[in-house]
C-alpha cells in the first residue's frame, strides 16, 4: 500500500525544560486574539538563526512556529542511514556559534541536529517556540496592517512574518503508473522507516541523488538484492572524510581563531568552484577529470562504469561527494538499471524494456518539492492573492527575500539564493543581517509596513536570469534547480561574497515604507 511514513518520532530532548515549553494562550486577558510583533516559521538553520539574531539585538516580542516536537528542520526530518552534510562542518555552522567539538570533517545528521538544539538552548530561544503548530493560513490585512495567522493549534496576528521553512521540507514522490498499487513497503528517504528491517529483503531504490548515495552504502550489506534505478548519473568526487582529532578539538576550544582560520580556508576553497560553474565552464575540465579518475579507481567493470559516467557538464546538476557509493554499487547483490520505469505492479517494478524486477520494498530517493511547494498556497498578500498565484508563471523575489504585494513578509533561502558549491549557512546569515537592518530602519523611520517596489523586484530578477544564461546550469541538462518552464529559480548566479555585499545594508530606497497604523476612534 502506498503511503508516506513518518519517522521514529521526536526525541523529547527538552523534557527537563518543560517550563520553557509552556504553551502561550491564544487570547489575552481581555479576550482579544493574541498579537506578536514578529512571527518566524521553522526551527532549522534559517528560522533558528533569525530567532537568535533577534534575541541578540534585544527583541523579545517574537515567536517561532514549529510543526514538529523538536528542533532541526531538514536535519530533524532526514534520519536515513548515512545522512550527513556534504559541506565541511567548520563552515556548515553559524559564524557566531562555532562548534569546536565536531567529530568529523563532514558531520552526521544527528550531530548537526544536536548542534542546532544546543544553539536554541544556549541563546534562550526555547521559550519563544510554539511546538506542533503547522501553518495553515497567513493572510495580510490592509485595514489593520498586520498578518492574521492560523496554525493547527491557534489563531493570532503579527506585524512581520518571516518564512524560514527552507526549500527542502516537502518530500517529492515519483509519478509512476501503478505505484499506488504496490503491495510491499514504500517510503521516501526523508521519512525513513526505522521500524522496517531490510535484512534479506529485495529492495528497489529510485534515484541516485544526494540522499541515495549516502544511504545505499549503508543498506547494501543487509539486503538480499538491491535494484538501483538511475535516471541520470551524477558527478561524484571523493569525500575524503576523516575524524577530527582530540588535539585539534582542544586547540579550537583554547584558541577559537584557529578554527576561524580553518573555516575561512574551507570557504575560499569552496568558493573557487564558482569560477567554473558561473563564469568559465572550461575551468570545470579539471574537476571532471578528477571525478572520472575517482570513478575508474572504484569501479573496475567497464559496463558499470559506463552507466555511472555523466554526459553533461559538471555542475549542471548538483555535484556529489562520496567515498563509498561506487564500491557499494559494484557489489554482486546490486543491479544498476538505467532503463526508465514504465510502471509499478503489486510486487515488482517494470522498466520500458519490459523487464520485471521483483521487489519487497521501494525506497524513493527522489528529492523535494522545491519549485512547486505547498506552503505558498497558504500565504495571502494584498487583495487575497496567494504567494502561489504570484508565482504562477515563475518564482521570484528581491534578493530572495521580498515579494511585491506581500507587505512585511520576508523569505529566508528564497528564490535564487541556493548554492551548488558552498555553505547555505553563509547565505542565510547574509539575509539575517539584511533583515535586522530592515527592522532597525523601520523603527528609526517609525514605519509599520515595508514592501519591495514591483519595478525594482522585476529589474533584479531580470538581471538574475540574464546572468543565469552564462552559467553551467543553462548548458542543457534537466535538474531540480529548474522550474516547469526551464528557468533556474533556485540558485544564486555568482560568488557568495557578492550576495553578502549586496545584502550588507538594507536598501530602503527600493522599498515603500508606510507610517504606523493609527486606528480610527469615535
Amino acid at each position: 500500500m502506498f503511503q508516506v511514513f513518518a519517522g521514529s518520532g521526536a526525541r523529547k530532548k527538552y523534557a527537563d525544560d518543560e517550563q520553557q515549553r509552556t504553551d502561550v494562550p491564544d487570547q489575552s486577558a481581555d479576550g482579544e486574539v493574541r498579537h506578536v510583533h514578529i512571527c518566524i516559521l521553522g526551527t532549522g538553520f534559517s528560522g533558528l538563526g533569525m530567532a537568535i539574531r533577534l534575541k541578540q539585538r534585544g527583541y523579545k516580542d517574537f515567536v517561532v512556529l514549529e510543526k514538529a516536537e523538536d528542533i532541526g528542520g531538514t536535519w530533524r526530518d532526514n534520519t536515513y542511514p548515512g545522512c550527513a552534510c556534504d559541506i565541511p562542518s567548520h563552515l556548515y555552522s553559524f559564524s557566531f556559534a562555532l562548534n569546536p567539538n565536531w567529530s568529523h570533517m563532514y558531520s552526521p545528521q544527528r550531530e548537526i541536529q544536536e548542534y542546532l538544539c544546543d544553539c536554541a538552548q544556549r541563546f534562550g530561544i526555547l521559550p519563544h517556540i510554539w511546538w506542533n503548530n503547522e501553518l495553515r493560513d497567513a493572510s495580510w490585512s490592509d485595514d489593520e496592517q498586520r498578518w492574521h495567522i492560523t496554525t493547527s493549534q491557534r489563531e493570532f496576528t503579527t506585524d512581520i512574518l518571516i518564512l524560514g521553512n527552507g526549500p527542502l521540507s516537502e518530500p517529492a514522490l515519483p509519478h509512476i503508473s501503478g505505484i499506488e498499487n504496490f503491495e510491499g513497503e514504500i517510503f521516501h528517504s526523508a521519512k525513513w522507516r526505522h521500524d522496517l528491517d531490510l535484512t534479506g529483503k529485495r529492495v528497489a531504490v529510485i534515484g541516485t541523488g544526494a540522499s541515495a548515495i549516502q544511504f545505499v552504502p549503508q543498506i547494501q550489506p543487509k539486503v538480499a538484492h538491491l535494484v538501483l534505478f538511475q535516471r541520470t548519473p551524477p558527478w561524484i568526487v571523493p569525500r575524503l572524510d576523516h575524524p577530527i582529532s582530540e588535539e585539534k578539538k582542544r586547540l579550537y576550544r583554547l584558541l577559537p581563531f584557529t578554527q576561524r582560520f580553518v573555516r575561512t580556508r574551507i570557504y575560499l576553497r569552496q568558493e573557487l568552484t564558482a569560477l567554473g560553474i558561473v563564469y568559465n565552464q572550461k575551468a570545470m575540465e579539471k574537476g571532471m577529470q578528477f571525478a572520472r579518475e575517482h570513478l575508474e579507481r572504484q569501479v573496475a567493470d567497464p559496463e558499470l562504469r559506463a552507466k555511472f559516467t555523466p554526459h553533461y557538464a559538471m555542475g549542471c546538476k548538483r555535484i556529489l561527494v562520496s567515498d563509498d557509493f561506487y564500491p557499494a554499487a559494484a557489489q554482486p547483490n546490486v543491479e544498476v538499471v538505467t532503463e526508465h520505469i514504465r510502471e509499478v505492479r503489486g510486487r515488482s517494478v517494470v522498466t520500458e524494456d519490459g523487464q520485471e524486477h521483483e521487489v519487497d520494498v521501494i525506497i524513493c530517493g527522489t528529492g523535494f518539492h522545491v519549485t512547486d511547494a505547498r506552503l505558498p498556497q497558504c500565504v495571502r498578500g494584498r487583495g487575497g492573492q496567494t504567494l502561489a498565484d504570484a508565482w504562477s508563471e515563475n518564482i521570484h523575489a528581491y534578493m530572495g527575500t521580498a515579494v511585491p504585494g506581500f507587505p512585511n513578509l520576508f523569505l529566508l533561502i528564497g528564490p535564487n539564493t541556493g548554492l551548488g558549491h558552498n555553505s547555505m549557512v553563509y547565505m542565510i546569515e547574509s539575509q539575517l543581517s539584511y533583515l535586522l537592518d530592515c527592522f532597525r530602519t523601520m523603527e528609526r523611520k517609525q514605519a509599520q509596513v515595508v514592501e519591495i517596489r514591483s519595478e525594482v523586484e522585476a529589474a533584479y530578477n531580470d538581471e538574475v536570469q540574464q546572468r543565469m544564461q552564462k552559467t553551467v546550469w543553462a548548458s542543457g541538462c534537466v535538474s531540480w534547480y529548474l522550474d516547469a518552464r526551464g528557468r533556474n529559480t533556485t540558485l544564486w548566479p555568482g560568488f557568495t561574497f557578492e550576495f553578502r555585499r549586496r545584502t550588507r545594508r538594507f536598501d530602503r530606497q527600493n522599498y515603500d515604507l508606510l507610517p504606523q497604523y493609527i486606528p480610527l476612534t469615535n
